[in-house]
């Protein structure tokens, strides 16, 4: 699926956070590893590059340094372009100390102009980039019964078999229930159907193992929940290309589980 890993940094602790992910992913099948640090134009390109290729060595990757002459997201993009099949991975969070994962941050302009998934994580600051590599044993996909969720099934599942991981397709359920729609346990029952079939369809022909569960709550906090007890997670998740009110990440529960689950969310643009 992927065939080489580009990581953008911007020489902050928070953007090097991603690369116990990346390392984790890169090991699964010898896949290329690359460390992009992108600097203004005027800034010390110099260190930057001694920066940058310093830390590859200590992760078995290779470094490089890019002079962004306009947007940075325009040239992350562009040298993720330049290699067919790659992923970019990449924090929300950088030099500024803000979350960024916000309507017209890069992260965000990074997933909207790609033509593949790419993978974004929301570093806490705690994490130390020397730190040992994360294995990924489990894609968990939210459906929301939506054809613009079941979208991402097919990335989800080829991400899974990329990662050599665990597809779970989750399904949460509000006991409240819908207008026009049962609540309680029967409301569940059709939900549990519904999720199993998803699972079962794109474990066959997909071929990755499959799992399934129905999730009850709040959407937000039932999946950030659910994941929070492994670190070994990827969260698949659509978000939109445009930038209206109501498809905006922001304040979408694609925007809320990368702020509260605490891995890494594998977003598309569809």
């Amino acid at each position: 699926m992927f065939e080489r890993i580009l990581v953008p940094l911007d020489g902050s602790v928070f953007s090097e956070e991603m690369l116990a992910h990346a390392t984790g992913l890169a090991a699964v099948r010898g896949t290329p590893l690359t460390l992009m640090r992108v600097v203004d134009k005027g800034a010390d390109e110099a260190e930057a590059r001694a920066y940058v290729e310093a830390l590859a060595a200590r992760h078995g990757a290779r470094g490089i340094c890019v002079v962004a002459h306009g947007d940075v997201a325009d040239t992350v993009l562009d040298e993720a372009a330049g290699v067919p099949h790659t992923l970019v991975a990449m924090s929300s969070r950088g030099r500024s100390g803000l979350m960024e994962a916000v309507l017209g941050s890069v992260a965000q302009r990074v997933v909207r102009g790609a033509d593949a998934p790419v993978l974004v994580y929301r570093p806490t600051g705690r994490s130390a980039a020397g730190g040992g590599a994360v294995a990924v044993r489990r894609i968990v996909l939210p459906l929301d019964g939506s054809p613009l969720s079941e979208v991402m099934g097919l990335q989800a599942a080829e991400f899974a078999r990329w990662a050599g991981a665990e597809l779970e397709v989750v399904r949460v359920v509000d006991a409240t229930g819908a207008a026009g729609l049962p609540a309680g346990g029967e409301l569940a029952a059709l939900e549990s159907g519904y999720v199993r079939s998803k699972a079962t369809e794109l474990g066959r022909s997909h071929g990755v193992p499959v799992n399934w569960d129905v999730l009850h709550g709040d959407a937000v906090q039932a999946i950030a929940s659910h994941v929070a007890v492994r670190s070994d997670t990827v969260l698949a998740m659509v978000t939109r290309r445009q930038g209206a009110v109501e498809t905006a990440l922001l304040g979408s529960v694609t925007a809320g589980c990368l702020r509260q689950a605490g891995v890494p969310v594998l977003m598309r643009a569809p």
